[in-house]
């Protein structure tokens, strides 16, 4: 008889295929979100699941901004919605729209929604590029690609730390 496998083995076993490919072809990888009108790039090796974005509980006396509590196998995860967060416009319940648990590695269930995943990207199609009005501490730099698109470089550990993304308090 086959063994049964779980969702979360699965997951877990093609994040660490993809993550082993990246490395095998020269370097890292970033993966490429939207959140609103602007994209961003998150290292794959900070990066977490990816989830179709649930029901969300909403949470009393927050920061627009805090979107909600999900409840993920279980787990229950802080939602920020990361374009409202980075000064953008609400990012709209749909099919496209997904949550990037990104605190997990680093011992918090904090979760970003954003608009859509923009997949997998090859860090030698960017150049750097200068930073397009004053950024905060966790956008790492800025990039543009071969089309000439700019995108932003999400530093997951500083976002962690900031004490804005943190307090979520009104």
């Amino acid at each position: 008889m086959a063994k049964k496998t779980s969702l979360r083995d699965f997951q877990a076993y093609l994040a660490g295929r993809l993550k082993t490919a990246a490395l095998g072809k020269g370097g890292a990888s970033w993966l490429g979100i939207q959140a609103g009108e602007d994209s961003w790039l998150v290292d794959l090796s900070d990066s977490g699941e990816i989830v179709q974005a649930p029901q969300l509980t909403s949470v009393p006396l927050a920061r627009p901004w805090f979107a909600g509590i999900a409840n993920i196998r279980g787990n229950l995860h802080a939602v920020t919605d990361f374009s409202l967060f980075c000064g953008g416009q609400p990012t709209p319940q749909n099919a496209s729209t997904r949550l990037l648990l990104v605190g997990v590695k680093h011992g918090s269930n904090a979760a970003l929604l954003v608009s859509r995943m923009l997949g997998l990207k090859n860090p030698e199609d960017f150049t750097p590029a200068p930073a397009g009005g004053k950024l905060p501490g966790w956008a790492a730099a800025s990039y543009t690609d071969r089309q000439g698109k700019v995108w932003h470089k999400l530093s997951v550990r500083d976002l962690l730390v900031d004490q804005d993304f943190m307090n979520i308090g009104a």
